[in-house]
């Protein structure tokens, strides 16, 4: 037969040789320590890089009013060989 009293710590034990399971089955378990630290986390908020994003927008916004004059420079050299032709 197998025993009436179920480990609860894991132990095995042998079957008893009596039949009977009025018996009661008290185990006592040795009390288990369990050390809990909290983990030294380091969070670190960024602080310029948002700041940055507007600069860079400003800067590729100037840029576009310099493409538009470099090419209204060429139409004026038609004028020029023009002028010098005649």
């Amino acid at each position: 037969r197998m025993s009436c009293c179920v480990p609860t710590c894991g132990v095995a034990t042998p079957a008893p040789l009596a039949d009977t399971c009025n018996e009661p089955c008290v185990r006592q378990c040795p009390d288990s320590t369990v050390v809990i630290q909290p983990p030294a986390s380091v969070v670190t908020f960024p602080g310029p890089i948002l700041s940055s994003f507007p600069q860079h927008s400003s800067v590729g916004s100037a840029g576009a009013p310099f493409v538009g004059g470099g090419s209204g420079g060429s139409s004026g050299r038609r004028g020029g060989y023009g002028g010098s032709g005649g």
